[in-house]
This record gives C-alpha cells, structure tokens and sequence, in this order.
C-alpha cells in the first residue's frame, strides 16, 4: 500500500483534533480525493513538497519521525500540508500525551487534520450501515421486479384485454466455502391467462402467477469436486441449471424461445434432482473447451408412493438429460439428450396412466390439428449453436437451435410419435444508444410432425415471432417496449396471433 494511502487510514487522533473539526466545512477538498492515486510509493518524506526545510514546522515533523519512527529515513525535502498532516495523524494517533511542540503542530495543521478526520469518520459510518444491513456473513441477496404492461389478440377467443402484472423475485445465494452455493429463490407474481399459458406461445420468461403469495420456487446446493467436476442437488431444481454451461445466450421474451427453444429437450419441471458436470482444464479461459453435463430430474420424487409413481429413483415420472458441449466464451456448440418417462401406475389397478406434465406440461407445447392426444415416453435430441462479435455494432450475436423427439406408445394409445421445433435468435448490443439492446427471433413451437395413420394431421403451422428494445435507464432500470405473434395450432384449433407489452424491470 502506498504511504500517503496508509497514513489515511491510520488511527485518527480523536481527542487531539476535535475542537478544530468544525473549521473541516470550510475546506475545498476536491483535489483532495484523488491524491492518494497519483503518489508513488516512498521510503521518506522527502519526496513531498509545500511544507519546506527551513519552515520550523518541517524542522519539528523531522524530530516527531525520528522520535516515534514514522517514516524510514529522516526528511530532505519539502512535503504538502496534507502530507505532513497524514504524517501527523500516524505518529500521534495512539499518543495519550503529547509536548508542546506536537502539541503546536496540531494546531499547525488543525484544519488538514480535520478532512482526514472526516473522510475516516465518513468510511466508519458507511461501513457501519453496511454491517447493520447485512443479515448473515455468509449470504448475500439480489433481486428485481418486473412489471408487465400487456395484451394478447387471438383469432378464437376475445381475450385482448389490456392486463398489467407483476412478479417478484430474491435471489439468496449462500457460500460456506467461497466456492460453494446454496441458492435459494423465493417468488411472487399475479400473472394470468395468456402471458402464463402454454397452449397459445404467449407465455412470457417473466410470466409467475401465485396469486401474489411468496413461494420459494427453487433451493438447491452446488459444490466444486477437484479442478474439473461440479454437483448440483435439491429439491426444487429443473434439468437446465445443472449444466457446465447454458446452451444459449438469446435473451427471450417468450419462453418459447427461452434455452435455444423451449422444446422437448430442455422444456422441464421444477422437482427433485441432482447431477454433475465435467469441465476441461484450460491454461487460458478465452481457449475453447469440452465440458459434460448430465442430471436427473424426478417429478414424483417428493411422494414416496410407488404405486402413483412416486420416488426419487422412480423412472415413471422424471426426466434424464445429457449435454456434450465444445467453444469458447464467444461461441459455442452443444447437443443434448433427453430421455422422459411419463408412465404412472394406477394406484388402484396397477394399469398404466399417462403423467403428461413431465413430458409436455400438460400436452400443450405442441398440437395436432385434429386431436390432443399426445402420451408416452420420449427420447429427445437438440442441437445447439451460438457466436457473440468481438464488438457491438451492425453485427448481430446470433443464437440457433433445433429439437426433434420420437414418442414411444409402450401399450398406450397416442396419435403423436414425433415432433420438432427450431428458434433463430439475434441480439445487437449498444443499439442506437450504449446499454440499449435490441432482440429479434423466428422459429417453431413444438409441434407434430408424425402421427399414427388414419388419426389425425400433423401441425406444420405453429411459426411465431418476437421483437424487443431495451432500454436502459439506470444500472437498475430497464424498460422493454415489445411486440410478438404467429400461428399457434392447439386443440382442434388454429390462431393467428398478435400481442405487445411494456416491461419494466427494476433490479437490486
């Protein structure tokens, strides 16, 4: 640490320098804050200036160092005020009793003496406010709220209705370690209807109806094992936060777009779960690298019934997801496997019933044009690809993804085998104005694309779009005025679809 750096922050002579405090107002410290900086490191006073030898007062700091061995050598220059008065505050802030030549000092430099005062005075006091505010050593929270400003327009129903909503969301992120994490995340949100509906593509990534009620919708643990792996386990996890990586950077509106596309692959449910990562070595972080993930999801798992598919190790009800990843912070490929039981035993009968939430969260990701009945296990593959610029400009950051699963009957009548869905994402950083951003995507939800013969039709039409600007009002405040639509074809019915919003999203 710098000398000057030090002497300010050495013990303040408290009862030496009191009576002359009150002069501290009347001081212009604006070059003052800085000085500290520009200093180099010294061994002596000698290397300071404005307080010259032939000055009594230079004369009687030389004698106060030598004395109570403040500086490395004796002085052979000249110094500042505020130097000398650091210099001061150091060799007598612990004295009880000082002479009458230290005592004439203090009056000398009374008033130098009285910015360092209140400058220490002032980091007491906000680190005061920081203790008295921090509810545990170990923890720390962040959080934000979003408000939601909307309408959807559908062809089939007259819900265009201008809403507006909120959710609410703390992070509390615990380390015990320093490379540990126990997070929790407690939400509260009165969203509803379209903006929180699977069926019509409009359900937006901050959509959260709990009829306004606190709920702790995630908790988990995390924790380094050597250089190279990371474990994940809790109760309140989804698939996708146990990766080495997340497969995309697109920064959605719609959760449909969300992942690379919310699709068969990453589209999952919060439960029980646990899983693991291996991450290559690298002697330099910008340098590409493969990683493995892979993690097991149980919806059931918090009911200990077997008989209505409950159980953590159960794989009636869960979900086992794989990840193969190579890139660099810049860009990044991926694919991915997910293989999803969603067979329940009958709890009276030991027949097979359908738990279709796992699979599709209740069958409305993706439609048909005739029918809904979509059951079954499946296996499930995407690919995932992204690239950012070096630097923001007219090129965009692109973000690619495509899913495709295959269902299996297993003795259960279902008239979809096989579905898919594709999303594009551009994003370009510093639009127009320096911390805005702009977002365009395309794709398809999910939908089928093969059905068992004679039963219905494949849905090939289920094309949808976003738009977005984000503004950036503070570090804390951004306002997204937004815009999206398509087709969306669900139970017997096909929508065109149109809905805008403004979000507001405060941070803290």
């Amino acid at each position: 640490m710098k000398l000057f750096q030090q002497l300010l922050v050495a013990p303040a002579a408290l009862g030496l320098i009191a009576p002359i405090a009150a002069t501290a107002t009347e001081l212009d410290i604006n070059g003052v804050s800085g000085y500290s900086d520009s200093i180099e490191d010294v061994q002596s006073i000698s290397q300071f200036s404005d307080v010259y030898p032939t000055d009594w007062a230079y004369q009687a700091l030389t004698s106060l160092a030598e004395r109570h061995g403040c500086v490395a050598a004796n002085p052979s220059g000249s110094i500042t005020r505020y130097e000398a008065a650091a210099l001061l505050n150091q060799c007598l802030g612990d004295v009880a009793q000082v002479n009458e030549e230290e005592r004439r000092l203090l009056n000398e430099f009374g008033p130098e003496l009285a910015v360092i005062k209140g400058r220490l005075d002032g980091l007491e006091a906000r680190v005061g406010e920081f203790e008295a505010g921090q509810f545990s050593t170990t923890t720390k929270m962040t959080g934000k709220v979003a408000m939601v400003l909307g309408a959807v327009d559908r062809d089939a129903a007259n819900d265009d209705a201008t809403t507006f909503h909120y959710v609410k969301q703390l992070n509390l992120n615990t380390s015990f370690t320093g490379k540990d994490l126990l997070y929790t995340r407690i939400k509260s949100g009165n969203f509803a209807g379209p903006f929180v509906t699977n069926t019509y593509g409009t359900y937006l990534k901050e959509g959260k109806g709990t009829s306004n009620d606190l709920k702790v919708d995630k908790i988990w643990y995390e924790f380094p094992v050597g250089d190279n792996f990371k474990v994940w386990m809790g109760p309140e996890i989804e698939n996708y936060y146990m990766l080495a990586s997340a497969p995309s950077i697109y920064k959605p509106m719609l959760k449909q777009f969300a992942l690379g596309g919310n699709g068969g692959t990453y589209g999952a449910s919060t439960a029980q779960g646990f899983g693991a990562a291996w991450i290559q070595s690298v002697d330099d972080r910008s340098q590409p690298r493969f990683a493995v993930s892979s993690n097991y999801v149980a919806k059931n798992g918090d009911t200990a019934n077997p008989e209505s598919g409950g159980g953590m190790l159960s794989d009636n009800v869960s979900n086992w997801l794989t990840k193969v990843e190579y890139g660099a912070p810049r860009w990044q490929v991926s694919f991915a496997v997910a293989q999803k039981y969603c067979d329940k035993p009958s709890a009276t009968n030991n027949t097979i019933n359908t738990y279709t939430e796992t699979c599709f969260d209740g069958g409305s990701y993706y439609g048909t044009k005739e029918g809904i009945d979509r059951t079954g296990n499946s296996t499930n593959y995407g690919v995932r690809g992204y690239w950012r610029p070096e630097e923001a400009g007219l090129v965009p950051s692109v973000q690619v993804g495509y899913d495709w699963s295959s269902i299996d009957d297993d003795g259960v009548s279902t008239s979809t085998e096989a579905t898919a869905a594709w999303m594009m994402g551009f994003m370009w950083d510093d639009a127009f104005v320096d911390g805005n951003m702009v977002g365009i995507a395309i794709g398809k939800r999910q939908y089928a694309t093969d059905v068992v013969d004679g039963t219905d039709d494949p849905a090939d039409d289920n094309f949808v779009w976003e738009a977005y600007y984000d503004i950036k009002v503070s570090d804390s405040i951004t306002v997204t005025p937004a815009i999206f639509g398509g087709k969306s074809t669900y139970e017997y019915h096909s929508d065109d679809v149109f809905g805008g919003l403004v979000q507001t999203t405060f941070k803290f």
